[in-house]
């Protein structure tokens, strides 16, 4: 299984953008699918999730500004970023967790500036 983040750029604080993460197999029966981010110096922190009946969770500090979607048909997961701030400066992730696998992807970085 193959993962694949994408719609990282740079942005002003205020601004939004949509990651994007592409699933090389069908997400139907993947248990959860979630976002990480890790800004420089700082550890891994959980952003959102979604499971495969589509219940979302999110990190407090970007509850109400962030938003996970799932495209089955499309085998993908977004996260609409809207208000950002600096501090949401990092390279974002996803994970993908089912049945017999586990698996990560490469980041995409976002940039915000004043």
């Amino acid at each position: 299984v193959q993962l694949q983040a994408s719609g990282g750029g740079l942005v002003q604080a205020g601004g939004s953008l949509r990651l994007s993460c592409a699933v090389s197999i069908s997400i139907l029966n993947i248990n959860t699918i979630r976002w990480y981010r890790q800004a420089p110096g700082k550890l891994r922190e959980f952003i959102a999730g979604i499971t495969s009946l589509g219940s979302a969770a999110y990190a407090g500090s970007v509850k109400g500004r962030f938003t996970i979607s799932r495209d089955n048909t499309k085998k993908r997961v977004y996260l609409q970023m809207n208000s950002l701030k600096n501090e949401d400066t990092a390279v974002y992730s996803c994970y993908a967790r089912g049945p017999s696998m586990e698996t990560w992807g490469d980041g995409t970085l976002v940039t915000v500036s004043s």
